[in-house]
């Protein structure tokens, strides 16, 4: 058997997230059914995590084991051949029957981008979080800084987790603002279900004056999500990269 690596572009407003589930579309079942008409194998890829629906991705990364003879770095032609316009690999190749796409990640690297103007755009309704009130740009990214380092993110993590480890390390994280565009951009060696989205809320409830943008360290050390700010929609999520 043959490991093939991808690396995936996707638009995720029409599918309801990454992971396969009945009677939804969904990434994986799309990329799953490509694959198949290419090689006729029942293959099952393997995410390096969930996106929900609504979230796009410019770096998802996936697995998939496969006798088939096509060179690796030819996959991604054969696959996005057949692929729905709004989902493409972007980089294909073969490896080790050890690396899992999941499994042997050390980071990741997500994008969150905010509409801040009081008339929305219909040509990003579906690409950015459209907040209307002024924003404070100068409070949130003093605030942004008291994310990086290893904390435990428990305030920062919606409900319905499974997971027992809630410690996780932000290496980096940097909000830039160009005209009515304010983008956060966040690198750590892993994130909680919704961390991301509840950080961005967070920070537009610090820019529109509602929580004080020296309470982030209070926040963290309460390990209490109602202390947090809203969960910013999905639709300003992406996933940039994936850490190997």
């Amino acid at each position: 058997m043959r490991n093939i690596k991808l690396i995936i572009e996707y638009d995720g407003t029409n599918y309801f997230g990454w992971q396969k589930q009945p009677h939804q579309k969904t990434i994986q079942e799309a990329i799953e059914y490509s694959i198949k008409k290419i090689t006729k194998e029942d293959v099952g890829i393997f995410g390096s995590g969930r996106t929900d629906r609504g979230v796009h991705a410019r770096g998802q990364v996936a697995n998939f084991f496969t006798e088939a003879k096509i060179p690796g770095e030819k996959f991604k032609d054969a696959i996005n051949s057949v692929l729905p316009s709004d989902i493409v690999i972007s980089h294909s190749e073969e490896v080790d029957c050890s690396f899992h796409s999941r499994y042997s990640a050390q980071g990741k690297e997500y994008r969150y981008v905010i509409y801040n103007r009081r008339i929305p755009s219909p040509l990003l309704r579906n690409y950015a979080y459209h907040v209307p009130q002024k924003l404070h740009f100068d409070l949130m990214q003093k605030a942004s800084a008291d994310f990086i380092g290893t904390h435990d993110f428990t305030a920062f993590m919606a409900s319905g987790s499974s997971v027992k480890d809630t410690t996780r390390t932000i290496y980096s994280i940097h909000l830039n603002k160009n005209h009515e565009i304010i983008e956060l951009k966040i690198n750590g060696n892993g994130f909680l279900y919704n961390m991301v989205r509840i950080i961005a809320g967070t920070l537009v409830d610090i820019g529109i004056g509602k929580i004080d943008s020296s309470y982030i360290s209070e926040i963290l050390l309460s390990k209490d999500r109602k202390n947090a700010g809203h969960t910013a929609p999905p639709h300003g999520l992406y996933l940039e990269k994936v850490f190997y």
